[in-house]
């Protein structure tokens, strides 16, 4: 409803503006349809981002296995060590199966999740009084082995899904859906940085993904920039090259990067000495005169 409001008074803010002109309503109307988009687009950003951080956190206090707690009231029975052996082998399996034959990301996702809630059972167990020696310490060991499960498939699950989002953004044709979608790949790599910040794969895939974002935006302006100048837009063709060297400015200091502020900085050059050029020309009156003499011939 809010962007509706704003792109109605966008509408006739701007039909107002060009009443002057033929046609005001065609480019008001292009105007407040791209409020409308932005404003679409930007929900499904925040849609998506809400739903994967559901994807993490929901069962994550969940138990691993109903049945199975129920029986195992009493922490030193027999049927309650068999339950919790039963539960690892279990999850055993399902991390198995996730790591064979190329699984989705959502299989390692799942694991992480069943992960929690024996961890969550665990602890459940060796807070209850009257567990033996022997039996704390084989719930410890079991909990390690988990503890390695879950930062497993939870950094598996952040790879696969960054490297599908991040294959997919280049394949996009439009900048705003290159950034929607490498934003996404981005979103599951920080995910798992607030479980394990200290992971530095993790920490170097999201600057690739980060460069990339960047690398798109500067690719897109130096495109416009040229087209400008094509069109002998020099001004316009100016404006762009700047907000190229803006993203650049905010990229890591490389070899490439140096050299592309280099080569744009001679292109705003050469565009400000057209400039200068044309405005001489326009202003001689001999070269006025000839301009006329070749239009009347």
């Amino acid at each position: 409803m809010a962007a509706a409001a704003a792109a109605a008074a966008l509408f006739f803010i701007l039909w107002w503006m060009l009443q002057g002109d033929e046609n005001p309503w065609i480019p008001a109307g292009l105007a407040a349809s791209v409020v409308m988009l932005v404003a679409a687009a930007a929900r499904e950003v925040v849609v998506r981002r809400a739903w994967t951080r559901h994807l993490l956190e929901e069962n994550a206090h969940d138990r691993f296995d109903r049945p199975i707690t129920r029986r195992a009231t009493r922490p030193g029975s027999n049927q309650s060590r068999f339950s919790h052996g039963e539960a690892l082998r279990a999850l055993e399996m399902r991390s198995a199966e996730a790591d064979a034959n190329e699984s989705l990301p959502e299989a390692h996702l799942k694991v992480f999740q069943l992960c929690e809630g024996f961890l969550g059972e665990s602890a459940k167990i060796l807070a209850s009084p009257g567990l033996s020696p022997e039996r704390r310490l084989k719930i410890r060991t079991r909990q390690e082995r988990v503890n390695a499960l879950q930062k497993h498939h939870l950094l598996t699950w952040a790879r696969s899904s960054a490297r599908s989002l991040t294959h997919e953004a280049q394949q996009r044709a439009r900048l705003h859906e290159k950034i929607e979608t490498a934003n996404r790949a981005l979103e599951c790599i920080d995910l798992a940085l607030k479980k394990y910040p200290e992971e530095e794969e993790l920490n170097r895939s999201a600057t690739a993904v980060r460069d990339f974002i960047n690398s798109s935006r500067i690719a897109h302006w130096v495109e416009l920039a040229q087209r400008a100048s094509f069109k002998g837009r020099y001004r316009r063709a100016i404006d762009c090259y700047r907000d190229a060297l803006f993203y650049l400015s905010r990229a890591d200091r490389s070899a490439d990067h140096e050299a592309a502020t280099e080569h744009i900085t001679r292109e705003i050059e050469l565009l400000r000495a057209r400039m200068t050029t044309h405005k001489a020309v326009d202003s001689d009156p001999r070269a006025s005169s000839e301009k006329e003499d070749r239009k009347s011939a």
